[in-house]
């Protein structure tokens, strides 16, 4: 997927979970480990979430390796260090295809 096509899919998750109550943090945040593609928080619980788009559901789901979730991980912990954090978290997921869909808890 190019950068562009990722920054629409961006837009459109990050729309789609402020509607739902979600408060944007940051996006695009870096590390050594890898990037966060958004980070929100609602009911004091901060959302790490990957996006993922694809032509279908499946192909975009497929697309979140274990690899990749552990960079996230990783990349969640050194975001928390950063700014002191002491808060309940989620890894999470917005796959955008045909609809958007949200995936809390990725990591179950």
């Amino acid at each position: 997927m190019s950068r562009a096509k990722g920054n629409i899919a961006e837009k459109e998750a990050l729309l789609f979970l402020q509607e739902r109550g979600f408060e944007l943090v940051e996006q695009n945040f870096y590390s050594k480990f890898g990037e966060i593609d958004i980070i929100m928080q609602k009911d004091n619980i901060y959302h790490f979430i990957e996006v993922k788009s694809a032509p279908s559901y499946e192909v975009a789901i497929a697309n979140i390796t274990p690899q990749k979730l552990s960079r996230i991980i990783k990349t969640a912990y050194v975001y928390m260090k950063k700014n002191s954090l002491n808060v309940e978290y989620s890894f999470d997921a917005v796959i955008v295809s045909d609809d958007i869909e949200f995936l809390e808890n990725i990591t179950l």
